[in-house]
């Protein structure tokens, strides 16, 4: 088996979380776009394992379906009782089938800052140095709260890894801690998990126990440091989730930066995971960019804009926004102030401006709605123009329904186009007017009521006002003169 390519991934995930104070169980607690476990099982696919299986306990269906809508190829096991790290293993195993030729990486699933770099240096390095079992460890500032890895020896060998609580003094000097992250003989780990006990303070089966019956049955048991310490931290309350957030955040926007993004101010601007990007794109301070979202070559996004699953084509500019499921052409427009509902296709050079909000409708190539507009379940061609205040009525209490526009129309302000209605092409509509019948190409479409003025209204009912005092008077000025 390469060590690239274990034969199974374990993903321990049945933990309740107490701590985070949640309803919701922990490894479903997001950030950057996805849960916790969604980035643990992202690294652990990057060592292309042969089986990956996943242990669950607490609000397992929860979980279950969690995983199977972002990962259905993982398996699942069940464990009834939280009874350890040791006791999880080894149902994960009974789902492999009892045990597994090969190398066995297990993992924890609340480490959402782990990458699939640091496991293939762990997989290298078991491989490489031809252990029973190889734990990744790292250093760290703080030490508390985590197994403590006990080494002796000139090669520094590892004896041992100590539940904090179960620690001496002097063993809880120790800066080098078990990161829960380990790369086990497959046959041998099997073999262990059946001799572990638990007399311990936690009465529970540890998997670190595993570590000192392999070495006294003479196997070789080693260590892969990790450059980071950051990687291997655990979650556990929603002070360390925001830590988290904040450095898996920190990572992806320097990874934006050196491929040629311009983030002005990255302590305002939030990245998900899976965003991505072009060269010379341009970002503004208190943006965030969410989903599938992806910014074209030279695009330029924010301040103050949320985009989701939104596309934004090359020279863009989107000021202000917020988008959810939207395809920004290139060139165009948008905002400020601008609110892009779910399939709302904005075409090459055409522009969403300020306080236009739109949903379900294409706008062509060079159309413009420049402001404080409603389109919705709307087509609209090429070249055209909707003129300010106007509104796409859409839904008739029961339904909705469709508005086409057609190419090079010329709409007036505070228009109301009542669906289901057509306005052929080259077509204009005078300004105030309620569309209600399709309107062919090339005409000229007005439906208002005829002005009319009631002279002397002012003064006879509403003697005495400021407008009346105001009308007498221009009344009494000679004609031209003001």
């Amino acid at each position: 088996m390469s060590a690239n390519c274990p034969a199974a991934v374990v993903v321990l995930a049945a933990g309740e979380g107490t701590r985070m104070k949640s309803d919701l169980p922990k490894v479903l607690h997001e950030i950057c776009g996805r849960s916790l476990i969604g980035h643990v099982l992202e690294a652990a696919n990057a060592l292309s394992p042969e089986q990956l299986v996943t242990v669950v306990g607490f609000q397992s269906d929860q979980v279950k379906e969690h995983l199977g809508a972002i990962a259905p190829q993982v398996r699942t096991a069940y464990q009834h009782e939280q009874n350890g790290t040791g006791h999880a293993v080894r149902i994960g195993l009974d789902e492999l089938g009892g045990s597994v030729d090969g190398t066995v990486i297990v993992v924890c699933g609340d480490t959402p800052l782990l990458t699939g770099a640091t496991l293939r240096q762990l997989a290298a390095t078991h491989d490489g140095d031809g252990n029973a079992v190889t734990v990744l460890t790292a250093e760290v500032p703080d030490a508390t709260g985590y197994g403590r890895i006990v080494r002796e020896g000139a090669n520094g060998a590892v004896t041992a890894i100590v539940e904090h609580k179960d620690a001496t003094d002097a063993q809880r000097a120790i800066r080098e801690i078990n990161s829960g992250v380990f790369a086990f003989d497959g046959q041998l780990l099997a073999d262990a998990l059946g001799k572990v006990r638990k007399d311990n303070s936690q009465g529970e089966e540890y998997l670190t126990d595993v570590l000192g019956i392999l070495r006294e049955a003479g196997h070789r048991v080693g260590a892969a440091v990790a450059a980071d310490h950051e990687e291997i931290a655990g979650i556990n309350n929603r002070v360390q989730l925001a830590q988290a957030r904040r450095t898996l955040n920190d990572r992806l926007l320097t990874d934006a930066m050196l491929a040629g993004v311009t983030v002005v101010d990255p302590a305002s601007t939030w990245f998900d995971a899976t965003v991505s990007y072009e060269r010379d794109a341009i970002v503004h301070p208190g943006t965030q960019l969410q989903g599938a979202t992806h910014l074209g070559k030279g695009a330029e996004v924010g301040p103050n804009t949320r985009l989701n699953d939104t596309t934004v084509g090359a020279g863009a500019r989107v000021d202000n926004t917020v988008a959810n499921s939207a395809e920004i052409g290139e060139q165009a427009s948008v905002g400020p102030f601008a609110y892009l509902r779910p399939g709302t296709r904005l075409g090459v050079k055409s522009k969403a401006g300020t306080y236009v909000e739109m949903k379900n409708s294409t706008l062509g190539d060079g159309s413009k709605v420049p402001h404080l507009s409603y389109v919705g379940d709307a087509t609209i061609g090429e070249h055209s123009n909707i003129g300010a205040a106007s509104v796409f009525v859409n839904y008739d209490g029961e339904a909705k329904h469709h508005t086409t526009v057609g190419s090079h129309c010329r709409t007036g302000s505070d228009n109301m186009f009542v669906a289901p209605v057509t306005v052929g092409d080259g077509s204009y509509t005078a300004a105030g007017s309620v569309i209600t019948k399709d309107v062919p190409a090339g005409a000229l479409a007005v439906a208002r009521g005829q002005q009319r003025n009631i002279e002397g209204w002012v003064a006879r009912k509403r003697p005495g006002s400021a407008a009346a005092k105001a009308a007498e008077a221009a009344s009494r000025e000679p004609a031209g003169e003001s």
